[in-house]
């Protein structure tokens, strides 16, 4: 994710970490010079171009842009509903940890509050797809077997089974578990919400339709733009391919929000902020520092 303090008009200008300018940069340069040897060819054959009308390009450019808004609020949307179940998964962590303070056998408190934080770090890997296992297995009392139902929800029912035997041991009145097991659902709701979000895209059609409208819309506006235009053509379809392959790079990069994009979310600085958390509440420490951003990135 990119932090930065708000650019002046200078870094608007020449920014380019965050930016999406690069991963479009070939296809503007492409429609660019595509508009100039247009403009070319209707300069030595004037009668070539003399009955294209911009009228229609004006219609499905509006229809385009109505579209393209609709996919980019999709992607948002899934973006932000991503950062709200982390925001929930850190909200239970810290409730969690509050709500076992009543337990005398450290043992177990550290067994809990351990496996939440090994919970956090299977869910970061599940989702950007590194091995799950050797990411959590550091933190876990007992490591699930690999395979079967999903990784995460076996490590949250091995915290629940500790909280039900803490309960009938009695050092959980009926009262304090039921908290814990509510916050323990909250977390396997975030789960849940993850998961959806991972593997559900957007439907295909749309994602297809969208991109052979923008190139087409592309490729045709310099015939209707040459005559009127001249030379400013190509100046002019620079600035439209940026616009419009720029916002389709943004929905691609924001409909999956657990990658390595430097605009995904920062969810390793979201873990280490579980696991500085839970380190406290145990007493160890040092604890680790929090994550910084490196060039502006915070991963």
């Amino acid at each position: 994710m990119i932090v930065r303090p708000h650019p002046n008009l200078l870094h608007v200008l020449i920014a380019l970490k965050g930016s999406i300018a690069r991963r479009i940069a070939k296809r503007s340069l492409m429609v660019t010079l595509l508009a100039a040897a247009i403009v070319l060819i209707e300069s030595l054959h004037p009668d070539f171009f003399a009955k294209v009308s911009a009228t229609p390009f004006t219609l499905l450019g509006l229809s385009l842009s109505i579209f393209m808004s609709f996919r980019n609020n999709a992607c948002y949307d899934r973006w932000y509903e991503g950062r709200k179940a982390w925001g929930d998964i850190i909200t239970e962590t810290r409730s969690m940890i509050r709500e076992t303070q009543v337990i005398k056998d450290e043992a177990t408190r550290s067994s809990i509050l351990r496996d939440l934080c090994g919970f956090a770090h299977g869910l970061n890997a599940t989702l950007r797809r590194e091995n799950v296992q050797q990411s959590a297995a550091p933190w876990l009392s007992r490591v699930p077997a690999e395979g079967g139902a999903n990784f995460c929800d076996k490590i949250l029912r091995e915290v629940g089974r500790q909280c039900s035997q803490a309960s009938e041991t009695g050092q959980l009145n009926e009262w304090r578990y039921t908290l814990l097991a509510n916050h323990l659902s909250v977390l396997s709701r975030a789960l849940t919400t993850c998961d959806r979000i991972k593997t559900t895209p957007l439907p295909f059609p749309y994602t297809l339709l969208l991109h052979r409208t923008i190139y087409l819309f592309c490729i045709l506006l310099p015939f209707a733009m040459a005559e009127s235009l001249g030379w400013m053509t190509p100046l002019f379809m620079a600035i439209v391919s940026y616009t419009f392959f720029g916002l389709d790079a943004i929905s691609n990069e924001l409909e999956d929000p657990f990658g390595h994009d430097e605009n995904d979310l920062p969810l390793d600085a979201l873990v280490r902020v579980i696991e500085r958390d839970i380190l406290d509440a145990l007493g160890v420490g040092p604890l680790p520092p929090l994550l910084e951003p490196v060039d502006f990135v915070l991963t």
